[in-house]
């Protein structure tokens, strides 16, 4: 797999503070949106979980929820997507 090339902060498209919004894909549970919102309260504690958009599949397997994390620097934002994409609860994120 290839990783993408790491960009300097300067030349990043994204200006920090900002919310960013980060797909999460997981089990149809309750167990699932319950901890993707914990998470997200770990990074910005007034995250509001009426504020995740939730799609489930077609077949009602999965999850697809919207995550849009209030996030102050590139560093931060990293450490959000290796929090989320090590949960066990956790397939795909985007």
């Amino acid at each position: 797999m290839n990783t993408p090339p790491d960009i300097p902060a300067d030349q990043s498209l994204i200006e920090y503070p900002c919310r960013f919004p980060i797909k999460v894909m997981g089990a149809h549970t309750e167990e699932f949106f319950s901890a993707m919102v914990i998470i997200a309260q770990g990074f910005e504690p007034e995250f509001d979980a009426t504020s995740v958009e939730r799609r489930p599949s077609r077949k009602g397997n999965y999850l697809g929820l919207t995550l849009s994390i209030h996030v102050t620097s590139r560093e931060q934002l990293d450490e959000v997507y290796r929090t989320l994409t090590t949960h066990p609860l956790v397939k795909y994120v985007l």
